[in-house]
């Protein structure tokens, strides 16, 4: 009898290796032969499910914000500046991974290219989002770029 595969859950899962994988990586350091082999996959079941390295990529931003959003749930009748609190302890410990993946895919690209890129977009729509629900649509870029700011400083002090 044939085996039978949820090939949607079998996307997933490997979707959700292949983000660790890159966060490990980088994005330059990555291809899909080598993704391929740290999945224990052949590259031509990575391309069955992606089409490309950046298709790749652009599906674990998708599980990594979907995550996110999850995880970014505030208690709605907490005091302002406790949510943005709860905001930054579950942005601390993935941050610096993420930044240096980040400044990784985006090095090289001309700056509309980035603009243009689905998983930045993506990535910024859901950290834009997250505060917005905190403060509101006027104070949500001004709160992002401190709420962004110190978490760089807290990463380049060595304290996250």
């Amino acid at each position: 009898m044939p085996k039978v595969v949820d090939h949607e859950a079998y996307k997933i899962e490997l979707t959700s290796a292949a983000s660790k994988y890159f966060s490990e990586q980088g994005y330059h350091g990555a291809s899909m032969r080598k993704v391929a082999e740290h999945l224990g996959v052949s590259k031509s079941a990575l391309y069955h499910y992606f089409s490309s390295k950046d298709e790749l990529f652009l599906a674990c931003t998708e599980f990594v914000m979907a995550r996110a959003k999850q995880d970014f749930t505030t208690n709605e009748d907490a005091p302002e500046a406790v949510r943005i609190e709860q905001l930054l302890e579950v942005m601390r410990p993935d941050f610096g991974s993420e930044l240096i993946l980040m400044m990784d895919f985006m090095r090289g690209k001309a700056k509309e290219a980035v603009a243009e890129d689905n998983a930045m977009k993506l990535a910024l729509e859901t950290y834009y989002k997250c505060i917005t629900d905190i403060v509101g649509e006027t104070r949500a870029e001004a709160e992002l770029e401190a709420l962004l700011g110190k978490l760089l400083l807290e990463c380049m002090s060595g304290k996250i």
